[in-house]
């Protein structure tokens, strides 16, 4: 860091977006940035990072925007990236988002920037909501004195006061602060400011880590117990363990003295200086009110004990229904779009591999994948409504007393619905999401269990069985998947967390957001980002699988003798058709020709690679009613469970000699007589429950051990095959 020297100019001003959770802070980044974004990963870490570009006057802007989090100590991945990027980047300015509405906990953070000494802008939004509650009156102009900071009203949603913000940023860039950092100095009482005198004393005499960080922040973060600036202090040597020997000793006083360590006094004290702040005339309030805002309304309602988990259950239920009563005509123009497609390119090409490898493994693969846009993209607008709204975060709230019933801790929540609590999620950002919990055992639980939800790569095989099985009650369908799969996650995770993953639930604790009515915009780019890394999926790592799958299904293809019977017995049958009299006669000979075509595919296909592979897993496989064709989606899937979809429609595709136009893939399920209805709801259950793809698996190891993600492998597959072939079994005793 450089702490005294001037920054050098470019054109290019970094600005570094922050703020807690639910402040505001995407909005605002939408708004300045709109489409030009870009997601990637911070450095070392698997938090994702978003980046934008605006231009103002003669001046690029390049915005990142920070993940949320409520504090810069590193207890979660999101701390610590938000804090290495300040150091590693570099920015020339942050803009602190704000909640108006709830200050005193968001200044929290804006408090520590200004320990850092970072240049700093106060974005105060949702102004509007301030300004509508008559028992507050905030005076941002006294605040901003008092910190000695620019602070802009915002209002984010309607873009109010986002140009105002981007000029005050460029200016404080521009000007002689963002040259050097100046951080604020806070007392922290009589016990700890001495103590960290003379740290900074010992900081600054031997230069450590000051390259880095300001020396009383140094301090802060050993008397805090960061262990990431503990272990970075000790790979330096030397003064790191006089260091924490000084925190030891302090610890040992503050606990024997006034019974709380020195992180509670440092926290306790910037909070006492905030409140300070807002009493000198910044923050005047009504005592005497008893005005019931709109979102304690809601909240009496929407989180009743009793009607609260009703009107969730209908609100999930009306999303699938909107969902497929706005996608059915859509799904049908792509559906016959891939269809048309798929019969051109037939009709185009010469018979011969690259025919097949585009028509079967290309077009019928992925596009069986794409076809399913139009109802993942309704169905993102719906779920990103639901999270812009705040009601995502009751979600949590209501189901957390379910929670603790089975074992869990209420911050399980967020990953389950993140990894597909309502369908669309995806298990590897649930499964990094644990990291908010501090019991090892319940974090396992919730890691193991989460892939059992409705991610949007198991939608599209939903989506299929339900086009083929239940045409007219697809968002039945898909409700009572999404309640079985909550159902799952809670009696496994009691069986868990009652054999091998012993111990006590944890307390909860959790903030809920105010109300707010999204934004069209926020919405749109919201659902565009998950629908887009969907099509983006569907066109790469699908489309490759895709690829490899067409090639396991071909190669090595017939055995010579197989190859001259087949074309023996089609030379006799052709030399009957050309020599028939009669149209019925030789009508009745195509049929005959085209039986034995498409009998010459299946066994060419049971003959390839794959087809061995489902063949061998077969005897055990149609325990459950899956024969080798379903077994090759199936194996496919281990890599993405969209591959399944992609998989079948190779399988199915390849499997029949095509007579005029394609048929959907959902049609070709429905009129084999091997595949029922019951083997729909078997595969389901399957799909379900069975290993996690093959990321998320990489990601368990990562967050645990490679030990808990090969034993999640095999504990879900064996649990999905016994549930599977229960149902399967019953199911044909009852029929």
């Amino acid at each position: 860091m450089n702490t005294g020297g001037g920054k050098s100019k470019t054109k290019e001003i970094t600005i570094a977006l922050a703020g807690n959770p639910n402040s505001g802070k995407t909005t605002l980044f939408n708004s300045l940035t709109g489409s030009r974004q870009r997601v990637g990963n911070y450095p070392g870490i698997t938090v994702e990072t978003r980046e934008g570009y605006v231009q103002k006057n003669n001046s690029g802007l390049h915005v990142i925007d920070l993940p949320g989090t409520y504090s810069l100590t590193a207890y979660s991945e999101e701390e610590l990236a938000a804090r290495n990027v300040l150091v590693q980047e570099q920015p020339d300015v942050v803009v602190d988002v704000v909640d108006a509405t709830n200050l005193e906990r968001n200044l929290y953070l804006a408090v520590q920037f200004l320990e850092l000494g970072i240049p700093v802008v106060l974005a105060l939004n949702m102004m509007d909501e301030v300004k509508k509650n008559k028992d507050i009156v905030l005076d941002t102009a006294k605040l901003s004195s008092h910190l000695d900071v620019p602070i802009v009203e915002t209002v984010a949603r309607d873009d109010q006061g986002v140009e105002e913000l981007l000029s005050q940023a460029v200016q404080i860039a521009e000007s002689e602060k963002s040259g050097s950092w100046q951080p604020i100095e806070i007392s922290y009482g009589p016990d700890l400011d001495p103590v960290l005198d003379s740290m900074v004393d010992l900081i600054n005499r031997e230069d450590f880590l000051t390259d880095l960080y300001p020396a009383r922040w140094i301090a802060l973060k050993f008397l805090e117990g960061d262990q990431e600036i503990i272990n970075l202090g000790r790979e330096r040597g030397g003064v790191a363990f006089e260091l924490e020997s000084i925190a030891s000793r302090t610890n040992e006083h503050c606990q024997k003295t006034l019974n709380i360590d020195p992180e509670g006094i440092i926290a306790d004290y910037r909070y006492g200086f905030i409140i300070s702040l807002l009493k000198q005339d910044v923050m005047t309030r009504r005592e005497d009110s008893k005005r019931w805002d709109f979102t304690k309304i809601l909240d009496n309602v929407l989180t009743h004990r009793f009607l609260g988990p009703i009107i969730m259950l209908g609100i999930i239920y009306g999303l699938f229904k909107l969902t497929f009563g706005v996608g059915e005509v859509p799904l049908g123009w792509v559906e016959g779009f891939f269809s048309w497609l798929g019969s051109s390119v037939h009709d185009l090409l010469p018979p011969g591999l690259l025919r097949s490898m585009l028509v079967s493994g290309v077009i019928a693969g992925v596009g069986g994948v794409l076809s399913f846009v139009p109802l993942i993209l309704i169905m993102f607008l719906g779920i990103s409504f639901l999270e812009d709204s705040g009601y995502m975060a009751r979600m949590a709230y209501m189901l957390d007393r379910v929670f603790r019933a089975f074992g869990l801790h209420g911050s399980s929540v967020m990953p389950f619905i993140v990894s597909g609590g309502i369908p669309g999620g995806c298990a590897v950002p649930g499964v990094m999401a644990t990291r908010t919990l501090r019991s090892p055992k319940e974090k396992l639980a919730t890691m193991i269990t989460a892939p059992f939800l409705t991610c949007g790569a198991k939608v599209p095989v939903l989506l299929l069985i339900a086009g083929a099985f239940f045409p007219h009650q697809g968002a039945e369908l898909l409700f009572i998947i999404t309640v079985f799969a909550w159902c799952m996650v809670l009696l496994t995770s009691r069986l868990l967390r009652s054999t091998v993953i012993r111990g006590e639930s944890t307390p909860f604790v959790m903030e809920l957001p105010p109300y707010r009515m999204p934004t069209l915009k926020g919405v749109l780019i919201h659902a565009w980002e998950r629908g887009w890394e969907y099509i983006k999926k569907a066109g790469t790592i699908i489309l490759a699988i895709s690829i490899l799958i067409w090639a396991a299904m071909t190669f090595p293809g017939l055995p010579d003798s197989d190859i001259s019977s087949f074309n023996s017995r089609e030379a006799a049958i052709q030399n009957k058709i050309e020599n028939a009299k009669s149209k019925e006669l030789k009508s009745e000979l195509n049929s005959k020709l085209h039986a034995l075509q498409n009998k010459r595919a299946q066994s060419r296909l049971k003959h390839s690679v794959a087809g061995r592979i489902g063949t061998f897993l077969e005897p055990v496989s149609q325990i459950a009613g899956f024969d080798w064709r379903t077994n090759v989606a199936l194996t496919g899937g281990f890599a993405a469970k969209e591959v399944i979809v992609s998989s079948m429609g190779t399988v199915y595709s390849m499997g029949e000699i095509k007579a005029g136009k394609s048929s959907p893939l959902s049609d070709k399920l429905a009129n084999d007589p091997n595949f029922t209805t019951l083997t729909g709801i078997s595969l389901m259950v399957f799909v379900m429950l069975y290993a996690p793809c093959f990321v998320t698996v990489v990601t368990m190891a990562r967050e645990s051990s490679w030990k808990w993600a090969v034993f999640s492998v095999v504990f879900n597959t064996v649990l999905a095959f016994v549930l599977a072939s229960g149902i399967y079994q019953i199911g044909r005793l009852m029929v």
